[in-house]
């Protein structure tokens, strides 16, 4: 079984030692924010769904680049490259999530400051506190509106004479988000307290919203989320679950699996349960993350209306 502690605890190595790397970049980049005002925005988001975001807002005047966009690989191992801080150290706008997620970027930030750098750390912006159990926070409804007021906000504060223009995309940005909305309360009045299982909290926040009743145990969630062995009762307490068909759907994470996730994927199949594969990141191309999402909704509605399982988007 795959596990992420070490990896994530090599990771911080790495960033680490990425530090000189990224005060070298930054040396040469002084008054980086100055020259935003008045050519176009260099802005990263440390998950393609806020580079996502960022790009709707900003348009024509920003560059985007999101740091981890490959929704193949699991976010929680990865390791920031020399190419990974010199992108942070030269970016005027930064958008990352938090809550241990992609602490990488805060220790390339720190080394490589700018006064001038606008950051966004959206667990932050939320006030959730680093104790917050499940670090997947672009799965809640309210969040992203939050992200885009503040997104809109700091691109003003770097080029004035387009914040308009800005708040103006944000407005709309929100407002497009209805349909994912729309899709979220019908599946909560057709479905009320459907029971699911998953693997790990990826889609929790949705499930939440839609009043779903996750039956997993979180302790299992967390295991699995953060690459440990799940206890013995927790596993007997998943398989229980497909075995007498106390769940309705079975949601795992696609960019993450292993042979205990493949067996429960296997045991929901083959106990008639619907499987629903949602990513962790979001996956390009042909979405955005209004359509993303209102995928994932689309496709948990399918398998529990027409029990079919929708393991790919």
């Amino acid at each position: 079984m795959r596990t992420r502690s070490g990896i994530l605890a090599a990771a911080t190595v790495s960033a680490a030692a990425l530090l000189a790397t990224a005060c070298s970049a930054a040396s040469t980049t002084s008054g980086n924010t100055t020259a935003a005002s008045t050519a176009t925005i260099t802005a990263i988001g440390a998950e393609n769904e806020y580079a996502n975001v960022i790009q709707q807002i900003g348009g024509k005047y920003v560059q985007v680049s999101a740091i981890m966009s490959n929704p193949n690989t699991d976010p929680h191992t990865f390791e920031a490259s020399p190419a990974v801080a010199r992108e942070i150290a030269n970016a005027s706008l930064i958008v990352q999530n938090g809550v241990g997620y992609d602490t990488w970027a805060t220790d390339i930030e720190n080394a490589a400051p700018d006064n001038g750098r606008k950051i966004i750390n959206v667990q932050q912006l939320l006030g959730l506190p680093d104790s917050t159990p499940n670090p997947h926070l672009w799965y809640a409804p309210t969040t992203m509106p939050k992200v885009a007021t503040a997104i809109a906000n700091d691109l003003a504060a770097i080029q004035p004479a387009h914040g308009a223009y800005f708040k103006a995309n944000a407005a709309a940005f929100t407002a497009s988000l209805t349909a994912w909305n729309q899709a979220i309360a019908a599946f909560k009045a057709a479905h009320p307290d459907v029971p699911v299982a998953t693997t790990e909290p990826v889609a929790d926040y949705m499930l939440q919203a839609v009043g779903a009743d996750n039956l997993t145990p979180w302790a299992f969630q967390a295991d699995i989320m953060n690459g440990t062995d799940p206890a013995p009762q927790d596993v007997a307490i998943e398989r229980s679950l497909f075995t007498q068909h106390k769940v309705k759907v079975f949601l795992y994470n696609q960019q993450v699996t292993d042979t205990l996730t493949d067996s429960f994927i296997s045991l929901a199949h083959a106990s008639g349960i619907p499987v629903v594969g949602v990513y962790e990141t979001m996956p390009t191309p042909g979405y955005d993350y209004q359509s993303w999402m209102s995928a994932e909704v689309s496709a948990l509605n399918k398998a529990v209306t027409d029990k079919v399982s929708t393991e790919h988007l």
